[in-house]
Parts: C-alpha cells; structure tokens; sequence
C-alpha cells in the first residue's frame, strides 16, 4: 500500500503541478499521507509545517521577492537599467536577458524577447530563442535570492551560501560553453537613443543587489532566532528602495495582481507539506532499500524529472528527499551537481513556459529549439555525468 500510494502521489504531483503547483503539492502529500499514516498524524505534520517560523518566513519572503521584480517592472526601473548598460552587442545578448531573468516575472521571458530580437537583427530566429531562454536563466542558478535554489537548499538542510561555491565552476562552464554556441560570432555595437544616464543605471542594481547582501551579512552580525528573519528583511528593503526611488510610483496592489506573489509563498508551505509527510511516512525506509546509485538518482533521475516536469522546486522536493532517505546526509558538492542536473532538464523542457513563450515569440516550432539546444547540452550533461561517476562513490 505505501509503493501505491508513493507512486499516486508521485502521478498526481505531476498532472496537477501543470496547473498548479502548490495544490500539486499538497495533493500529493495528503494522498500519500493517507496511504501510510494515521489521519491525525497527517493533521499533526500540516500543523507542524504551518507553524513552522522558519518556513512561514521563507514563505514570506518568496512572496515578496516577485513584488520587487514587478515594482522594477511597473516604474521603468528594469528599462532604465537594460537602456543604459551601454555595451557591445554580444554582451547585451546575453546580459539583458539575465537582469530580467534576476527576479521572477511571470512571462518573463516575453520581456527580454524584445530585447534580444532588436540587437540581433541579422541572427537566426533559432538562435534568438536559444539565447533568450540560455542566458535568462544563467544567473538564476547562483542567484542567492532564487526562490528554487532557497528552497531546494532548505530541503537539502543546507544554507544557500555554503552551496553556491559548488554551483559556481557549473554556472561558468555552462557560461563558456553557451558563449562559444551562441554568441562567439556576433559582432558590431547597439545604436543607442537616449543619453547614457549613471543614475539610471545605479539605483536598479542596488535594488537587486541590496537584498541578497542584506540576506548574507545580518545574520551574521545579529543573531537572529529564525535564520529567515534576514531574508525577510532583506527582500523587503529591495522592495522598498524600488518603491522610494521610483519617479512614477508603482500601484503595488495592480503588481500584487500582476505578479501573484501569493503563488511563490503557496509553493514554500506546499513544498514542505509534502516533505514533511513524505518523510514521516514508510516510504523513506522502501525507498532507501532500493539502493539507487548517486550518479543515477542525481543526475540521471534529477535530469528526466527537470526535464517533464519543466521545473526546479517540483524535482528537488522529489530528489533531494529521497536521497536524504537513502543516504542521511547530502553534502554541498552532491546538492550542487544535483542542481545543476534538474537545471539541465528545465532548461530545455518542453514544458517550460519561457521555452513555449519564446518559440511563439520568435515563430520557431519546439523541434527547432531542440536541434540547437542539442548539442551544448550533451556536452555539459555528459561532462556532468564524468564527474558523477568520478567523485559520487
């Protein structure tokens, strides 16, 4: 009964995540949770989960963090920035489409098309949508206020920061190899319209960058109760310096529209809902039986699970848990190849809406993003598997 349930559980999370996946995921822990364990007991961890400060906090914060992206958006401070790098195009192929990818925006993607589109006139149309999806996602696997990596590393048990060394070598060799694809051979400058203004430039990067170095260095230097308190307080001064330093004022409740900030903190208490029933199930101990090798469970299921699901969070809160099981503890160097493998996945999901909305965007079919993602993904996956299968003993 409880392999039953898992893998209802597992179907369920799956189907549903599509739609939506905070139901997605609390679904799947009430399903499997009523295949292994007594209803009060299933009671009992959901009230754990809720009233948790730890996570409630983190709950919090992956709230407030797409307000940042859609404040910046609304009051033109992310065109500001993007308007006044003043660089060559090569560069702005690929930096512009990383800002925007820096804090979630639903469509996001749809934002940095344009970009991409204007300073790649005489490129291929396949690849502006290897490019768009490439490089708005580069920065989001050591950015240090991704909502997939804070969860993920809260999963793991582990702090974002003691994990981002091992993600580091993967975002640079991804980088190289996505340089020579993608952007080796474009040439020439960007005609700028307007006059290069520093202000413009200055003020949306500390807003980015203010809250990741508030969320690094308060805790630090305070001693916090619930180490979430930092993250709080720092994605909340980014949202505030967006908001007081914005010429035209955002209407914050049209962004809360936009942006559904409710979504992220939803997928936060879903995600550990699931963890923390999955964990006081009997599955841990079935599936620790298995005696799945590191390389396969890692890498090989964390690659497939990113790639049909088109997701980070959904994969992790799948993987990492059952190699937790299996093996007790995860160390930095194992979260970070586990990572990186589901990144791998979701970059080139079908499923991933930033892949469909740049198809559709740049009129190319899946089939075409597929042939010129090919290549640069087998080489980095089987470079990932190599060192797998080196170092996962």
């Amino acid at each position: 009964m409880t392999w039953i349930g898992f893998f209802i559980s597992i179907v369920l999370l799956l189907l549903i995540s599509r739609k939506n996946l905070p139901l997605a995921l609390f679904t799947a822990g009430i399903c499997l949770g009523f295949f292994t364990l007594p209803v009060a007991e299933i009671g009992i961890e959901i009230w754990n989960t809720l009233t948790d400060p730890s996570i409630i906090l983190l709950a919090i914060a992956m709230g407030i963090i797409p307000l940042i992206g859609g404040s910046m958006k609304q009051s033109g401070q992310m065109d500001d920035l993007v308007n006044n790098l003043r660089i060559g195009k090569r560069a702005f192929l690929g930096v512009s489409p990383a800002l925007m990818g820096m804090l979630p925006m639903p469509g996001g993607a749809l934002l940095s098309a344009p970009l991409v589109e204007k300073s790649g006139a005489n490129i291929n149309d396949n690849i502006k949508v290897a490019i768009n999806v490439w490089f708005r996602h580069l920065v989001i696997l050591i950015y240090p206020l991704s909502s997939a990596l804070i969860a993920s590393a809260k999963i793991a048990g582990l702090e974002v920061y003691k994990v981002l060394p091992y993600l580091l070598p993967w975002f640079l060799f991804i980088f190289v190899i996505g340089y020579i694809f993608y952007l080796k051979n474009i040439k020439g400058e960007i005609s700028y319209t307007g006059k290069f203004r520093a202000n413009n430039l200055f003020v949306p990067l500390c807003i980015i960058l203010l809250a990741p170095l508030l969320d690094f260095i308060l805790p630090r230097v305070f001693k916090f109760p619930v180490r979430e308190i930092a993250t709080v307080i720092g994605v909340l001064s980014s949202l505030i310096l967006s908001w007081s330093m914005s010429r035209l004022k955002p209407n914050m409740r049209k962004v809360a529209k936009e942006m559904k900030p409710w979504n992220f903190a939803l997928i936060i208490i879903g995600m550990f809902i699931f963890l923390n029933i999955f964990k006081a199930s009997d599955a841990t101990k079935l599936i620790a039986e298995l005696s799945l090798s590191k390389v396969t469970l890692c890498i090989v299921v964390g690659f497939i699970l990113g790639l049909v699901t088109g997701r980070i969070q959904l994969p992790a809160s799948i993987v990492l848990p059952i190699y937790l099981t299996t093996f007790k503890v995860i160390s930095p160097f194992i979260f970070g190849i586990t990572y990186f493998s589901i990144f791998l996945g979701y970059l080139i999901s079908p499923v991933h809406p930033c892949v469909s909305v740049s198809c559709e965007y740049f009129k190319i079919g899946i089939r075409d993003f597929l042939k010129v993602m090919a290549v640069p993904i087998f080489i980095i996956f089987g470079t990932v598997l190599i060192v797998g299968l080196v170092f996962l003993k």
